[in-house]
């Protein structure tokens, strides 16, 4: 009988690997790994309506950051997405599929707000947020 593959297992050094192949995600398409540029778009574009929604409420974008994290947290733990990700067809899950959840949302948006552990990917496109929160970006 065959041994069924693990998570921790890496692929067979003969297969060619895609980001997300070891959650069971295809590699093109719907629920494939989303891309960096696409993210980075996703981003700039909360990061934009934050700027402006701050600036609507307050006069400033001195409270930016915190609409940010409002933003991100509560649109993550309970939808998947925010606005710049669903108006780039993408969304965030925990590996075994489902909603991130508010614990391990706020885990994900505190260690975001730090910038660079987002930069810091793995093979399979995840930041050090997604790692922590056990969380990957796929497209819609």
């Amino acid at each position: 009988m065959a041994k069924k593959a693990q998570l921790t297992d890496p692929p067979p050094a003969s297969a060619a690997f895609y980001p997300g192949q070891r959650f069971g995600l295809p590699e093109h398409g719907p629920g494939s790994a989303a891309s960096m540029p696409r993210r980075v778009l996703a981003l700039f574009i909360d990061w934009l309506l934050c700027m402006l929604i701050a600036y609507w409420l307050t006069g400033t974008q001195f409270w930016t950051i915190a609409v940010f994290a409002v933003e991100v947290y509560v649109l993550t733990a309970t939808t998947g997405f925010t606005v710049g990700k669903r108006l780039t067809g993408l969304r965030t899950i925990r590996t075994g599929g489902g909603l991130v959840g508010f614990k391990w949302a706020l885990v994900r948006t505190a260690i975001l707000l730090t910038v660079i552990p987002p930069l810091l990917a793995d093979r399979d496109l995840r930041g050090l947020h997604d790692r922590a929160a056990d969380t990957i970006v796929v497209r819609l």
